[in-house]
């Protein structure tokens, strides 16, 4: 398959011989072999060109296939025996960033001397290979792409939550209808540019309530922010709740009614051969969610 390849790009059989450094002659040969094994021709040739045949171009395009898959089998049993080396670009929200990824950058620092890491921080959409962006980290269940690989890192909960002044003020709603009656801050999208609703399981039902929000930003400390000042009901990840939660500056709502989990994906470029990198950022970012995330289920607050 090689020597057949290499004369097809050279469109020679004596520049395939010097590519691969063998006399003309064991080219010439091969291809003989090779064409009477598979009883097809899959070169025509005349004396001064040479063309492939409809079943030499088919085989050819499978040659490339199957070169390149064992190419890079041998790249990653080469990348697993060597400490990995070279840059990683992640994008993540700065939210994610600061609660999760930056604590603990100094032991994948330490565990991995010899990567580089680039983080860009947001929620909009990313063209990952224009961009030249290695991997995503997004919330939700990522959109089915045959591009795209998304490996699953964990998940967390939406906490409704408020400030203890303003529950003080407005009273604790205890029921959804309740709630929708209450001041509330919206959070708008960078990926639809739209205003989330907040989705509730009630009785095996999940129900999903629209709130008319007075109040929109689309940032997530701004976001976090309007909760801690007492501008309204918010709802946002677990793992940015808890600290909150467990210092008393916010109160959790409702927190008998359970939205569904949300689920936490490393996204990536489909190929075959995942730089070892990449591979290694995703595996200690897997250990890092899943080392936290039973601490992300917060006490529940008293109604």
């Amino acid at each position: 398959m090689q020597i057949f390849s290499r004369v097809v790009e050279a469109q020679s059989f004596a520049g395939a011989a010097r590519i691969l450094a063998v006399p003309r002659s064991t080219v010439s040969r091969s291809i003989q072999e090779l064409e009477a094994a598979l009883g097809v021709r899959l070169l025509q040739r005349t004396t001064r060109t040479l063309h492939l045949t409809p079943n030499g171009s088919l085989y050819y395009d499978h040659c490339q296939r199957i070169l390149s898959e064992i190419a890079g089998v041998e790249t990653a049993l080469a990348d697993s025996t060597v400490t990995p080396r070279g840059l990683v670009r992640a994008d993540m929200t700065s939210s994610f960033a600061r609660a999760v990824v930056l604590p603990g950058l100094r032991d994948f620092q330490a565990r991995y001397p010899g990567i580089d890491l680039t983080l860009t921080l947001g929620d909009r959409p990313v063209e990952l290979v224009q961009e030249g962006v290695d991997c995503v980290v997004r919330a939700g269940t990522p959109a089915s792409s045959a591009l795209l690989v998304a490996r699953h890192l964990g998940s967390f909960d939406w906490i409704a939550c408020a400030a203890p002044d303003y529950l003080a003020r407005r009273g604790t709603p205890h029921s959804l209808e309740a709630l929708q009656a209450h001041d509330i801050v919206g959070y708008q999208s960078a990926l639809t540019g739209r205003t989330a609703g907040w989705c509730f399981t009630v009785d095996g039902a999940e129900h999903t309530i629209a709130p008319g929000a007075r109040l929109v930003v689309n940032d997530t400390d701004a976001y976090l922010g309007c909760g801690l000042e007492g501008l309204g009901v918010i709802r946002i990840a677990s793992y940015l709740a808890l600290p909150h939660l467990a210092a008393g500056r916010l109160v959790r709502v409702l927190p008998a009614l359970q939205g569904p989990p949300v689920p936490l994906s490393l996204i990536y470029p489909q190929d075959r051969h995942l730089a070892s990198t990449v591979r290694a950022f995703a595996d200690w970012l897997g250990e890092r969610v899943r080392a936290q995330q039973a601490d992300w289920q917060p006490p529940e607050s008293p109604t």
